[in-house]
Order: structure tokens, then sequence, then C-alpha cells
């Protein structure tokens, strides 16, 4: 019997895989009691939830469309969008996914085209995009999901901490100048811990801002000819830097923390800094959820050996090929990515609620500029600069900076994120963690080689 290509045994056991997890999903394009219901599958995030708080508007326009938002946090939605998408279930008209799954999803056949609906809707103007972000989501020249909002990843620092301490922020400080920060600012006494960083497994949770910290160490997950390299001197260095810094001067609970904890922790007055997305700030300066609005200062994302080491990452709506009412469908999409959509948020909730980092065009809107004065420079700097020849010491054979975009990085990153966790919770040391993950790593960088 032929021995099947590494990627061929990877896609077999995602499809046999998946499908054990699609529960508890109603039908996409099913008929409620006004006519067609939306089944729209999005991540559980604050921009996000002000898109469900506004669906009344979207309906009140469209008499007989009714929207049932499915939200799941962000480690199980990729799960059930995944599952459904690659299956071809049919769960869902809309799903909210990434610059990750796109190009690989369209490659695969499993997503509709969008550029005849952008091309046929006026007013849409895709050209606003900001072109990293539109092209991210696009494969062979046609977009194939549409942006809700784009980020990179920065530091955020407290101006009022900082002044008390006698420190000052660079504008472009490095790990090593933050280390000292958090060492000076760790205060276990008024619960203020010096930095917040993400230690919740996840691929796309604490393997998001630690892949930034290993790519300006040095390190890297493959080589050019896809041997393994988590093992290797830099890997080893950045690991045991973000296993000890947060260790010793992060949050409580670090090994379960995810943005979303690290968003609550920071704008409850009890971090110093939090290096995450840069979408952090608009919560950071929302009256409603934070207390230290107006106290903040944001910086690039920290560096070691390279120029840059932000992200490029956008949360982004696409129609999986078998969606039933494709045109409503379109019609919710082209709604929520819309530049009218940008200014019901802005003014429903406030110009900090805003999904930044999409179409530029936000940016030259005069509320939003002096709502998000202090952050949206370094947003747009970070989207600009994010790029692997800016962020990577040595070249990788595959795209992405704070992913690895093959398939198999959904289950390999998760699985290194959950050995990186065990060891800032004290489970394991790092050097075992890092074991484990060579192997999980070998054994991919493998069927990559066979396929050469």
């Amino acid at each position: 019997m032929p021995r099947r290509s590494g990627r061929s045994r990877t896609r077999l056991a995602l499809l046999a895989v998946v499908s054990l997890l699609l529960t508890s999903c109603a039908g996409a394009g099913a008929i409620g009691s006004g006519g067609r219901t939306l089944v729209i599958a999005i991540v559980s995030n604050p921009q996000m939830e002000d898109a469900v708080a506004l669906k009344g508007e979207f309906e009140k326009e469209n008499p007989g469309i009714t929207l049932k938002f499915v939200q799941l946090p962000e480690n199980q939605a990729r799960a059930k969008i995944t599952a459904s998408t690659a299956t071809q279930g049919g769960e869902f008209d809309v799903a909210m996914i990434s610059n990750y799954e796109t190009p690989q999803w369209a490659a695969n056949g499993w997503l509709e085209n969008l550029q005849p609906y952008i091309d046929k809707t006026p007013g849409y103007d895709a050209n606003d995009f900001i072109p990293s972000i539109r092209d991210s989501l696009s494969h062979q020249g046609s977009m194939y999901a549409v942006p809700f909002y784009g980020e990179s990843s920065f530091l955020t620092y407290r101006k009022d901490l900082f002044q008390q301490a006698g420190l000052t922020m660079p504008e472009h400080p490095t790990w090593q100048q933050v280390a000292d920060f958090a060492a000076k600012l760790d205060n276990p006494v008024t619960g203020v811990s010096g930095i917040c960083l993400r230690g919740k497994p996840g691929w796309g949770e604490s393997l998001a801002p630690f892949s930034t910290v290993a790519n300006t160490f040095g390190a890297r997950y493959f080589d050019e000819n896809w041997n393994a390299q988590i093992t290797s001197p830099e890997f080893k260095a950045a690991a045991n830097f973000y296993v000890n810094l947060v260790r010793e001067h992060g949050e409580v609970g670090a090994s379960s923390a995810g943005f979303s904890e690290c968003g609550t922790h920071y704008a409850q007055g009890q971090a110093a800094m939090w290096y995450d997305a840069t979408v952090m700030a608009g919560t950071n300066e929302d009256p409603a959820e934070s207390k230290v609005v107006g106290k903040n200062g944001y910086v690039a994302a920290p560096v070691e050996r390279t120029a840059e080491a932000g992200w490029l990452y956008t949360w982004s709506l696409a129609m999986p090929k078998v969606a039933k009412d494709k045109d409503a469908a379109w019609r919710f999409m082209s709604w929520m990515t819309s530049k009218r959509f940008v200014k019901q948020v802005g003014t429903t909730f406030g110009w900090n609620r805003v999904p930044p980092g999409v179409r530029r065009s936000t940016y030259e809107i005069p509320e939003y500029q002096r709502a998000a004065a202090a952050y949206a420079k370094p947003t747009l700097d970070g989207i600009d600069k994010a790029q692997q020849s800016n962020t990577m010491v040595n070249p990788v054979p595959y795209p992405g900076i704070q992913f690895v975009g093959i398939p198999e990085f959904q289950d390999l990153g998760t699985r290194i994120s959950q050995q990186l966790s065990a060891a800032i919770a004290g489970r394991i040391t790092v050097d075992e963690a890092l074991e484990q993950s060579q192997e999980y790593a070998e054994s991919v960088g493998e069927s990559y080689r066979e396929t050469r």
C-alpha cells in the first residue's frame, strides 16, 4: 500500500476527528418566524459583542432576515468553526476566521470567493482596507474574507506608575528593559503585577505573544529544510525568558490567563504593563470598562535582535462554500465590515469601541482621531511594519509571524502552548516542555520533507 504524504494524513485525520465536534448547532439558513435566519459564528471578544448588540439595526433595514449569533471563547470558536468548515457541515452561514485560516481554506475550496460580491456592492470600497490586511485575506488576487478588525501587537504601560517610580519607557523598548521595569514595578502589597502576559494554552492564545518573543530572540519553529528547532539555543533562551518573566512578575494564575483575562486584569489597575494585541487599547480607554482611562502609554512591541517584533492579525468574516443563502449572508457581512458600521459603533458605544486597524478612512474621522490619539499611530505603525523581514532573524519556510501558516499548526501550536503553560504553572521545567514540543514538531517537519 502506498504511503500517504504528511499533508494527506493530516487532512484525513482532521476530517475524521472534527466531525465528532459538530453537535448543538442549529443548521444554517434556517427558516424562522420572520423568514430567513442567518447563523453566524463569532469569537466573544468585546468588539464582536458590540456587533451583536447592533443586530437590531441590521434586521430593521433588512426585514425578513433574522441574525442568530453563536458566540464562543476563542479556542472553542476555532475548533467549532474549523470542524464545520472542514467537513462542509453547513452549520454556519457566516464564520469568523483570521488571516491564518483564510488563504489555506480558500485553496482547499472551503470558502466562497467574495470578490464578485465586493465588486458589485456600491460604496463598499475594498480599496479603503489597509493593504497588508487586505492582502492577508486574499488568495490568487481575490478576497475570501473581509476584515472586521485588524491588529499588530504593542506594549501598554501605566504612565502614572512609571512616573511615581522615576522610570521612563522608551518608544522602542527591549525585552530586557521590560523585564527590568517589571521587577521594579511588581508590587504584591498593592496587588499590581509588573506585567501581564498570556499563559493560557492555545495556538492563538499564549503562543501568539510568545512567538513574537521567540522571533526577536532569533528562534524559529522550523529551519528552511523543515527541521524542527524547538530545542535550539535561541528557542530555549526565548522560552526561559518568557516563562521566568511571567512566573516572577506576571499576573496571578498566569497559566490560565488569555487575552480576555489579561484585559480585565490590566483595565482594573492590577498590572503596570501589558504586552498584547493593539486592539486592547479600545478597552483600556473605555470608561465603562476600565479604571485606567487616560493613564496609559503605548509603545512598539519589545525587541531583542530584530528591528520590530509585532504580529499581523485580523478577525474577519468568511462565507462557507455550502452557505445556503449567500446573498443574505453577504448583505450581513458587508454591513458589519462597512464604513457605516464604524460610525454606528462610534456614535452608539463611543469612539474607543470602533473596530480598529482595518479601514484607512476610520483614522480620518475627527471623533476617532481625538479618542484614539494615544494609540492610533502605534497601531498603524505596528501593522505596517509587521513583516517577516522586520521581525525574524533567520529565514523560514512558512508564512506567518505569530503563527506557522500550515494546517498542522492548529494542533502543533496548541500542543506546544500546553507545554509552555505547564512550565509557567511550575508542573514541568522549560527544558522538559521544549523536549516534548520538539517531538511534536519533528513529526510535522518530517511530513513536509517527504512532500518536497
